[in-house]
């Protein structure tokens, strides 16, 4: 039977754990899938969370986001509504839950949420913007994440743009003087552009034109790494035609976009074909690549589509055939000019856009997808990533977090520049507060998080019943953390977010409280009353004893007291000695019998009334509450932990 009953145990306890582990790896991949744009996907995972009771104010935060960002509003809703009471919450969800009502058709309850919002933020334009551009998405995105940018150090005098990484090697388009051959292109009077090389993460490394006979006298660019049927290496890229003086032809004097592959031999890259999506009288061209290589996606001003130039798609066949053009739909192209696609790691689409409400002319954006996959809304990528000039050939590791973006901002070298960037994504400090005897889990740890620069609270929060935490920080920033509890002294921890890298999301900070050496506190003790005259153990009373039982059974198990027993002034000392070691006793007895070892209570004495805890002497001069006060039963703890005393 005993062994039974230890399998038994061992199978709950590993069952637990698995359960615990796959609850973390549910936060894990929604944080992951949040931080890819891939909110569908990270639902059912922050839903799983939600199942397993695992974090749930961070899973209810992230679905709030997550469906408000996928345009599900009336789903956001009750989401919010879980974490909007919260005094720890960061006042910018009030903002966003503001959006997510006047959305769903609520504009009076919006209307409350974004007055209180704005008696904490009196000068945040968002809200003026929300409501004329109406782009939910972008305010959402653009509330905590960040952008850093700076210049590569190979710009050249002329155009540097639309970057590609493979193998550690950045390929790129440019039209430095020295390193192109032929005359200049009229349009901007400089060289024509080639496609060049450099390797990615060598300061020391030159641009170099690729191998082989992919460069000519005409404009090359936006170069995409493929495979075709027989998994042999296939590039993409775009090539100008330019005819002159062929009126009967109908081309004359055109300067249009044609897509080109070529294929790898001996090292060189020799150019194959044109692709049949091409067409002498419109463009085709910026090609990208889906990552399992199923589908092309590209720009065209091709007639049909819903503006100057559109983003379109076509499937790759088996054997390498590229499928009929398919317009990307309204909610990415606009009547001004989409271009410069890109599909990262997790399939989703960004694209540059003169049409869409931005910084300046060409901003770069990102496409939000509902359950179905199916595009619904887009995203400005804000500033600084995107600038008042044009900012386009978005290209981002498979990491989510560094990537290339080309720009003829001012302060650049050319007239197009590259610029690296780093995503910096918000930044959350998490832990778990844990006795310092017993190592269990607080509940119920008020959690203060303060600013040591500007000496004021910027954050507070409670501990689950899990004694977890999680609060939004800053990076950058000096902190100050104190956690406190009534039965635990505050206890204080500093940090600093200096040097955390911008790829991190979470900080951990653990933290461990020790108790109180007062019994009654640490039981939550109601006051344990008596009889007059009398010793015996009332149920009330027994319900507290209980209490006490529980703290030295189960939540500290080491604990060793003294019990004490005290009367009113009423009556002589022979009486009230007598009285209150009765009660001693009955109290002793009564722990004893409900499982506190023997030598768990090194002694217990009545004191009669020869301690009064005020300067009540009588019935005379004291009230029946004061009376009270002195009718009382103390427990002090001797010891708390193996080793450790906690008096004399």
């Amino acid at each position: 039977m005993k062994n039974i009953k230890t399998y038994t145990f061992l199978i709950v306890l590993l069952s637990g754990i698995q359960l615990g582990q796959a609850q973390y790896n549910a936060q894990k991949k929604g944080d992951y899938y949040f931080g890819q744009f891939a909110y569908a996907k990270a639902i059912p995972e922050y839903e799983k969370m939600l199942k397993g009771n695992l974090n749930p104010e961070h899973a209810h935060r992230q679905l709030a986001e997550c469906y408000l960002l996928i345009r599900e509003f009336k789903k956001s809703i009750p989401h919010f509504e879980m974490i909007i009471n919260d005094a720890s919450l960061p006042t910018d969800y009030l903002f966003k839950f503001g959006m997510a009502l006047y959305a769903n058709g609520q504009k009076k309850e919006s209307e409350k949420w974004l007055k209180m919002y704005k008696k904490y933020n009196k000068n945040d334009s968002r809200l003026k913007r929300f409501l004329k551009d109406g782009n939910m998405a972008s305010v959402v995105f653009n509330s905590r994440q960040r952008y850093e940018v700076e210049p590569v150090s190979f710009n050249s005098e002329q155009s540097d743009f639309g970057s590609y990484t493979r193998g550690g090697d950045l390929f790129f388009a440019s039209a430095r003087k020295d390193e192109v051959d032929g005359g200049t292109y009229g349009w901007n009077d400089q060289p024509w552009l080639d496609i060049f090389v450099v390797r990615e993460d060598d300061p020391l490394s030159k641009p170099k034109k690729i191998k082989g006979n992919v460069n000519t006298k005409f404009h090359e660019s936006n170069m995409v790494f493929s495979t075709d049927y027989k998994n042999d290496t296939v590039i993409y890229f775009t090539r100008n035609n330019y005819f002159k003086k062929k009126e009967a032809y109908g081309a004359e004097n055109e300067i249009n976009l044609k897509i080109y592959t070529a294929i790898q031999e001996d090292g060189e890259w020799k150019e194959n074909r044109s692709v049949r999506i091409n067409s002498d009288f419109y463009s085709t061209g910026h090609p990208t690549i889906t990552p399992d290589r199923k589908r092309m996606y590209f720009t065209s001003d091709r007639p049909g589509g819903y503006g100057g130039t559109d983003i379109y798609y076509s499937e790759i066949h088996e054997r390498g055939g590229i499928g009929a053009p398919i317009n990307a739909g309204p909610i990415v192209n606009t009547e001004g000019n989409e271009m410069f696609p890109f599909i990262n790691a997790e399939d989703k689409l960004f694209f540059s856009s003169d049409g869409h409400v931005g910084f300046g002319q060409l901003d770069v954006f990102t496409t939000i997808s509902n359950e179905k996959g199916e595009i619904i809304d887009v995203i400005n990528l804000g500033y600084p990533l995107n600038s008042s000039a044009d900012d386009f050939g978005f290209y981002g590791h498979d990491n989510g977090i560094t990537g290339y973006v080309s720009s003829n901002r001012e302060g650049g070298v050319g007239s197009d520049d590259i610029y690296k960037f780093k995503f910096t994504p918000a930044l959350d400090i998490e832990g778990i507060v844990t006795d310092g005897i017993n190592n269990q889990p607080l509940d119920s740890v008020i959690i203060k998080l303060f600013d040591q620069n500007t000496k004021t609270l910027t954050m507070e929060t409670m501990t689950d019943e899990n004694g977890y935490y999680r609060l939004p920080i800053n990076r950058k920033t000096n902190y100050r953390v104190e956690a406190s509890r009534r039965t635990h002294p505050t206890e204080t921890q500093f940090f600093n977010t200096f040097e955390t890298s911008p790829k991190t999301k979470m900080l951990r900070r653990d933290i461990v409280l020790n108790p109180v050496l007062d019994l009654k506190l640490l039981a939550n003790l109601n006051k344990i009353y008596f009889d007059f005259n009398k010793s015996n153990i009332r149920p009330d009373a027994a319900r507290e004893l209980d209490k006490v039982v529980k703290v030295m059974t189960e939540t500290y198990p080491d604990m060793i007291i003294k019990l004490e027993a005290h009367t009113d002034p009423v009556g002589s000392h022979s009486y009230n000695d007598a009285l209150s070691e009765r009660r001693a006793k009955s109290t002793y007895d009564y722990l004893i019998a409900n499982g506190v070892p023997v030598d768990h209570i090194v002694s217990y004495k009545g004191f009669g009334k020869r301690m009064p805890i005020n300067k009540c002497t009588s019935k005379k001069d004291c009230s029946p509450e004061e009376l009270e006060l002195n009718r009382r039963t103390e427990f002090p703890i001797i010891q708390i932990k193996k080793g450790i005393l906690a008096s004399n």
